[in-house]
């Protein structure tokens, strides 16, 4: 299952650099994850690093 960013999200960037798989990019207001390449960091974290990074807290299961 993938995540998916909100429209609470604050473009502020933080995500984008924490995906290893590149899954996150600019959208035009919010930022965008692509649900067929998100592996939610399964294999290189216990949990999924954007979520954590994001001070927004808009970063949910879809």
């Amino acid at each position: 299952m993938a995540l998916y960013i909100t429209e609470e999200c604050t473009y502020c960037g933080a995500c984008e650099p924490e995906c290893p798989v590149n899954a996150i990019s600019a959208g035009d207001d919010v930022y965008l994850i692509d649900p067929n390449a998100c592996t939610e960091c399964v294999g290189y974290s216990d949990a999924p690093g954007c979520a954590a990074v994001c001070p927004a807290e808009c970063i949910v299961q879809a």
